[in-house]
């Protein structure tokens, strides 16, 4: 029997579990800031795949990388040790206060090994009764289920049975709430220093600092979820390095691999010597591979011209969403750091934000949301100057369709 080749969005409701619902449209292939669908129509993209596409896509250094490395050595396991993991891993901590690096393929999975080794340490140095978790309402850090009771929304994680316990939500950016909660029986804080999912909402400088002043007077770890804010989204190579706090373990994915799976926990010496050997590990992470790939795209981002780049793209996006906004009032403020950016919708139009990603995908524009409220921009850090400027006059033409037919 022959195999049938041909598929369309249809085929997605027969035989994918139904946990997403995706665009009708189906990307074939993209260049740079472009993407194409199956009937050849043309997209720009302010998505990058949730923040991962950060040299957009097909970019030549990549693909070089990939066909180098795939014409070479994919796969050993942890029984041995490869050149790419090893030259990643250096230039990882050349860029970053870590000494030492875990690979694995997600930032879930970054963030499980976070979370476990904070555990195992408060363990060796403090004792099993060191072992709360203090993490913030709307944050995200992952699916798996230890991740997913860390972050702040009940509607991801409720329904799977008993949750892994002594965890605790804070509100984000309240000061007062976490200097009433954090003890010497915390273990480990874990935050983004710029909440993606939950509306690109930045720190206060206050707060921050304050989360990293109490965590050294209790021995707490202070964990940073960079897998979005990561690789040079926000026009630092890390979001830490911009706020002015280090923190004692950092998670990084998304970007990392600019579309290729990989994930990375950073740390100290001294925290790392907990995880000795046996005590966690990943068949595939650290794969020649996807360490070749995310060597590549590192090497671009952390290029200053790059990162000032970045920030000068922020605020073309800002000046842009302004002029539109001018016209079609249904944005509140334009939130975030660098290319990790959330228009919020004001009053009058809450809950529509989906409704306006659904516009741009008919205009020609791919964004994303972050919540019913916020209309989320992600594109690749290359993206040129044109293409912005193309994309935002795809957004308005979106916006208009939809504030005209209100």
């Amino acid at each position: 029997m022959a195999m049938e080749n041909s598929v369309d969005r249809g085929t997605f409701d027969e035989v994918m579990v139904p946990c997403y619902s995706p665009m009708e449209i189906i990307p074939v292939r993209g260049q740079g800031s472009r993407v194409w669908d199956q009937a050849d129509k043309e997209y720009i993209d302010f998505a990058g795949g949730i923040a991962v596409s950060c040299l957009g896509h097909c970019h030549p250094a990549m693909v070089e990388a990939l066909t180098t490395q795939g014409n070479k050595l994919w796969h050993l396991s942890n029984v041995m040790t490869n050149e790419p993991a090893l030259r990643l891993a250096k230039k990882l901590t050349q860029l970053s206060f870590a000494e030492k690096v875990f690979f694995a393929n997600s930032g879930a999975e970054a963030n499980e090994a976070a979370l476990k080794l904070a555990r195992r340490w408060a363990v060796d140095n403090h004792g099993p009764e060191k072992s709360e978790i203090i993490a913030f309402e709307q944050g995200f850090h992952g699916r798996t289920f230890f991740t997913v009771t860390v972050g702040g929304q009940s509607t991801y994680s409720d329904g799977f049975g008993p949750k892994p316990s002594d965890v605790i939500h804070l509100p984000y950016n309240d000061l007062e709430a976490f200097k009433a909660q954090i003890s010497d029986r915390t273990c480990a804080v874990m935050m983004e220093p710029l909440q993606g999912e939950g509306g690109i909402i930045s720190p206060t400088p206050e707060f921050i600092q304050a989360v990293r002043d109490l965590c050294n007077q209790h021995n707490a770890l202070l964990i940073f979820d960079e897998v979005q804010t990561g690789n040079g989204r926000t026009g630092d190579f890390y979001a830490y390095q911009g706020v002015g706090v280090t923190p004692d373990i950092l998670s990084t994915a998304k970007s990392l691999g600019g579309g290729f799976p990989i994930g990375a926990m950073l740390t100290t010496a001294e925290i790392a010597a907990h995880f000795k050997v046996g005590v966690h590990g990943s068949t595939y992470g650290g794969n020649p591979l996807a360490c070749a790939v995310a060597e590549a795209v590192v090497d671009i981002i952390a290029q200053p011209e790059v990162l000032q780049g970045v920030k000068e793209k922020e605020l073309r996006f800002r000046e842009g969403l302004e002029q539109i906004n001018a016209k079609y009032p249904i944005f509140s403020e334009v939130r975030g750091r660098g290319l990790l950016l959330g228009a919020a919708l004001n009053e009058a139009w809450q809950g529509r934000a989906r409704d306006i990603l659904v516009a741009a995908g008919k205009a020609g524009l791919l964004v994303l949301v972050a919540g019913p409220n916020v209309v989320r921009f992600t594109p690749s850090l290359l993206i040129s100057p044109e293409d912005i400027t193309e994309g935002l006059a795809r957004l308005e033409q979106a916006i208009a369709s939809v504030f005209t037919s209100s």
